[in-house]
């Protein structure tokens, strides 16, 4: 049985990770069922950005992290339940408060779900990728060495390119999940499908 839970423990273990998770900031709510999928509840005006001007900057999404060495791949179907502007679920890479990466199923100003992603290095950049006519996609991280990928799929199957980088101090990145609500009340993210490899993608452009 489900049971959700509004306060954050001291690690939270997910079955197909092999690293426990900690929450480096809590959410309103969330849940891990079976410890095969986890859902977050944002709560409002939650976002990660800097932005590029230095005039404003929030750092309030939650955030649930965990550490592993070595290459590996990441992802997960992430589905959205879209109320307001930017409202997202988000596969997240962290370092510390001026360098992270974020890769997100968000909904744009034209209430299109859409592929974003956003690296920060002292500052944030914001990328838009494609528009998803559906309320889930398949996103997935990737490390290699020290570059990172980020990679899209509306089925699963075949994944999309959306970013190749590298952020300071990658020997100490954790990888995890995150939901933000900027501009609503609240917004909830359900991860399903979670896997993981530890192995490098051959080819970064196709995604294999």
């Amino acid at each position: 049985m489900q049971q959700e839970r509004n306060e954050p423990e001291e690690t939270v273990h997910l079955a197909p990770l092999p690293m426990p998770l900690r929450w480096e900031l809590p959410p309103k709510s969330w849940s891990a069922g079976d410890g095969s999928s986890l859902t977050i509840t944002a709560a409002s005006k939650t976002d990660l950005f800097i932005d590029p001007e230095g005039t404003a900057e929030a750092l309030t999404a939650p955030r649930l992290v965990g550490t592993q060495q070595g290459d590996f791949v990441v992802s997960a179907r992430v589905t959205v339940g879209f109320s307001a502007v930017y409202d997202a679920g988000v596969l997240l890479l962290w370092t510390h408060d001026r360098a992270w990466a974020k890769l997100c199923f968000e909904l744009s100003p034209q209430r299109e779900p859409m592929i974003v992603s956003v690296v920060t290095r002292g500052l944030s950049d914001d990328s838009n990728a494609f528009a998803v006519s559906s309320d889930h996609v398949w996103l997935r991280v990737a490390r290699l060495g020290r570059a990172y990928a980020f990679h899209a799929s509306v089925d699963g199957a075949a994944w999309r390119l959306i970013r190749y980088f590298a952020l300071d101090g990658a020997e100490d990145v954790a990888v995890g999940f995150s939901a933000q609500s900027p501009t609503g009340d609240e917004c909830t993210a359900v991860f399903e499908d979670i896997r993981f490899a530890p192995r490098r993608l051959g080819d970064i452009r196709s995604g294999e």
